[in-house]
């Protein structure tokens, strides 16, 4: 044996030369542990070095011209391993044809020398190295090792004859060998044998016990290859040679059979094909069923179309077809729920209590389709849960807001890749029930594009009459959809097509009043968020007129939404002092809500505060409620032009020259001469500028600021007035007069004009506004003009008629 050079644990030389010991010479080397690779002596194996500590003893074993110890880690996972995490048995091996690859790695070829035993690591850094002694082999040239060396090479001849992996050329390499200990060294390592049986031969020390080991495994590696060609000689009779994918799958299949083991996709069918005797599906779904699960049974498992198969089934067999919810048909209950969770809404409640109770008369009727119209924020969503929970049905919301694709409703056909049902197939398999109340939100934001009209796709599930065989593109089956009970929302039926909106019982939510919204604050917005802010009724107390005033100066809404956010805002200012451990009891009222709110955002119109020329109250309806304006006019020098300012719309534009073409013709008919001549130009401004103002109903407001401008009698404050104005005078009906009214009222106004058509609409007005306004009702401007203009000539009143005071 050559000379070996290396160090020792500390730094040391610890030999030259290999020393004696009673069992056998020991070295000190360099180590390198193999996670997953035996080495055996007398054959080289390829090794791939790529952890630190190996490169380094590698290095350090070409730079000494030294052999390394090689050794299998009990666990390959560790990647630092201490002696007890190696087994006892290695090999010292040379290496030989060092290649480094592109990863920082080394592969080497390394050829087993002899056996080794592991006395102990003397060093860990910067490389591993070992103290070990070299093993002796027994060895005993008998007929029985003879014998043991001819079987184990008939067998081995046997095994490179029926393997694929194994070269013939290894026949001739083993050949030439005649030495046991080789012969078996040499085949254990061409074997494809777990790292722990190579482990276990490279420890046998006994050559015929190794021989014997090696027998038994070759024999079972025999008994492997006959079974493997019995396999494939099976698949070979049922398939072509081109199919491959189908033989690897009858491979499997073949194993299973040989292992007892049932067929996994066939056990699947079978499940699928219980499932549909066991489901109560339509005639139509159940054909449909039974024709795809023949379909899945014919297709290969591993082709794509058995997922698409598979997905199609799960949806089909995942709908409700048979199951509802059992409508509770309790009038007083439902009134009851609804009462709870909404204040006011007098109209939907009314509705939902109609259709409860002709249903539970009947027990047969088609759902309505209910559409909810009006501004954000009034409670359109929250009102379809509690609908939902008085009547014990499931809920299900989908938002239709920026939907374009006509797909997204009546889902896409199965030819496409990824293809799902539409939202509404969705939200039914989602419910579980086929009588959900299903909300459809935001119906007016549908758009259209080129990929179709999802309006369009909403006509056959929205009409009662048609719904009952609603077609979905994916399921391609007829669901029922008439026992749903649909709802839509929106803020404005302008943009909900003319078809859809015919199918639709349209419900108006006008906008809470200033009183409804006390009532809403201190019933549902204020418990809810003392609640949430974990807080307590004594921690808080916010007074009815500091709710009124967040609502007048902090708001601007027909909603709760930024009513709700403001009482937070002042739930967390005291959440604050509460979580710092303090004794809090706050009241708020109109003079400190500035420390919680700052300073008030928004301003109210009020009544004007004294009597003046050209300047007279109008009242408006907006989408947050009703409010006050002032139209103001003046007579100026000029050129006999007619200016119009405050950001007038085309309608409120032509609305004040009908006005002035009547004014003109009263002071005419009065005989007064008139100041509106050539050199004499007319402005008409109406605050705020910034805020865009159109419509008809400032038309007798207009009129009247006119007339005083042009007599040059003031207007009396304290009278508002709403009408649109012909060019012979007529009061015409307007809008919004609950709202208006309720405006004047804030604003304390105490005469209110009104066109005689609209005394109809004053049933929901509450008691304390028709209490505290005086109403005058008129159907001509004569009618107005003595009410309205202070000191108008009594010979003047005889020409106009009495006015109606209600």
């Amino acid at each position: 044996m050559r000379q070996m050079k290396v160090k020792g644990a500390n730094s040391k030389e610890v030999s030259e030369r290999p020393t004696t010991s009673s069992q056998g010479p020991t070295y000190a080397l360099p180590m390198i542990p193999l996670p997953e690779i035996v080495v055996f002596p007398g054959s080289i194996t390829p090794v791939l070095v790529g952890r630190q500590k190996s490169l380094r003893a590698m290095e350090e074993a070409f730079a000494n011209d030294s052999p390394v110890f090689m050794v299998l880690q009990r666990s390959p996972t560790i990647m630092e391993p201490k002696q007890s995490d190696l087994y006892e048995i290695g090999t010292v091996a040379d290496l030989l044809q060092p290649m480094r690859l592109p990863d920082g790695s080394v592969r080497v070829l390394a050829e087993g020398r002899f056996r080794a035993r592991l006395v102990e690591i003397a060093r860990s850094e910067p490389f591993y190295l070992a103290v070990v002694e070299e093993m002796a082999e027994t060895y005993e040239q008998d007929s029985e090792v003879m014998a043991l060396e001819r079987l184990v090479r008939q067998k081995f001849e046997q095994v490179v004859q029926g393997s694929r992996s194994l070269s013939p050329d290894v026949l001739m390499t083993l050949s030439t060998v005649d030495d046991p200990i080789r012969i078996s060294d040499l085949i254990a390592s061409l074997m494809d044998l777990k790292p722990t049986e190579k482990q276990d031969l490279l420890e046998t020390l006994s050559v015929k016990e190794r021989l014997q080991k090696l027998a038994a495994l070759l024999e079972r590696e025999l008994q492997i290859i006959d079974l493997e060609k019995r396999i494939e000689s099976k698949v070979r009779e049922g398939v072509s040679a081109s199919q491959r994918e189908f033989i690897l799958r009858e491979r499997l299949k073949a194993i299973q059979e040989e292992l007892g083991e049932r067929d996994i996709f066939a056990a699947e069918v079978e499940e699928l094909r219980e499932k549909v005797a066991k489901l109560k599906l339509p005639d139509e779904a159940r054909e449909r069923a039974l024709k795809e699960i023949e379909r899945l049974e014919k297709i290969p498992p591993m082709s794509p179309e058995t997922g698409v198969i598979r997905t199609y089934l799960d949806w089909l067999l995942g709908l409700p077809w048979n199951k509802r919810t059992r409508d509770n048909l309790d009038i007083e209950r439902a009134q009851r729920i609804l009462d709870e969770d909404h204040y006011g809404l007098k109209d939907v409640k009314e509705r939902i209590l109609e259709f409860l109770a002709v249903r539970k008369l009947t027990d047969k009727t088609k759902g309505p389709i209910l559409c909810f119209i009006g501004p954000p924020g009034v409670g359109k969503t929250s009102i379809g849960k509690s609908i939902a929970r008085a009547m014990g049905r499931k809920f299900i919301r989908m938002s239709l807001g920026g939907i374009r694709d006509e797909a997204e409703i009546r889902g896409h056909r199965r030819t496409y890749v990824g293809a799902l049902p539409g939202r509404i197939i969705q939200g039914i398999r989602q419910a579980g029930t086929k009588n959900p109340v299903f909300m459809l939100d935001e119906i007016d934001k549908l758009g259209v594009d080129w990929r179709g009209d999802p309006a369009a796709a909403l006509l056959e599930a929205l009409d009662p009459e048609q719904n009952n065989a609603f077609s979905d593109h994916y399921i391609e089956v007829p669901f029922d959809l008439s026992e749903v009970l649909f709802i839509l929302t929106g803020n404005v039926t302008d943009t909900i097509p003319p078809a859809l909106r015919d199918r639709l019982e349209i419900i108006n939510f006008p906008g809470y009043t200033e009183d409804e919204k006390v009532q809403i604050s201190v019933r549902h917005l204020i418990p809810k968020n003392l609640e949430s802010h974990g807080l307590k009724r004594e921690h808080l107390t916010i007074t009815e007129p500091a709710l009124r005033h967040i609502i007048r100066h902090y708001t601007q809404e027909a909603g709760v939404r930024n009513l709700e956010r403001q009482i937070q805002g002042i739930m967390r200012k005291v959440a604050v002092q509460v979580a710092k451990g303090k004794e809090v009891s706050v009241k708020v009222t109109p003079t400190n809500l500035s420390k919680f709110l700052g300073p008030p955002k928004f301003r109210l119109g009020e009544a004007e505060e004294q009597d003046e020329v050209g300047v007279a109250t109008a009242l408006a309806w907006t989408g947050v409620g009703g409010d006050v304006l002032s139209v103001e006019v003046a007579l100026l020098e000029g050129n006999g032009k007619l200016v119009l300012t405050g950001q007038l719309g085309e309608v409120m534009q032509e609305s004040a020259k009908a006005a002035l073409t009547y004014a003109r013709s009263v002071i005419s008919r009065l005989g007064i001469v008139d100041r509106f001549t050539e050199k004499t130009d007319l402005h008409i401004h109406v605050p705020a500028g910034a805020i865009p103002k159109d419509g008809p109903s400032a038309g007798i407001t207009i009129a009247v600021a006119l007339i005083s401008a042009l007599l040059g009698l003031p207007v009396r404050r304290e009278v508002g007035m709403t009408g649109e104005i012909t060019l012979r005078g007529k009061v015409l009906p307007v809008g919004g007069v609950k709202e208006k009214l309720i405006g004047a009222h804030r604003a304390g106004l105490k005469v209110v004009i009104l066109p005689k058509e609209n005394e109809k609409d004053l049933q929901d007005l509450p008691p304390k506004v028709l209490r505290e306004l005086q109403l005058v009702f008129v159907k001509h401007m004569d009618e107005v003009l003595p009410v309205v203009l202070k000191g108008f000539p009594e010979k003047l009143q005889t020409m106009v008629t009495t006015p109606a005071v209600a």
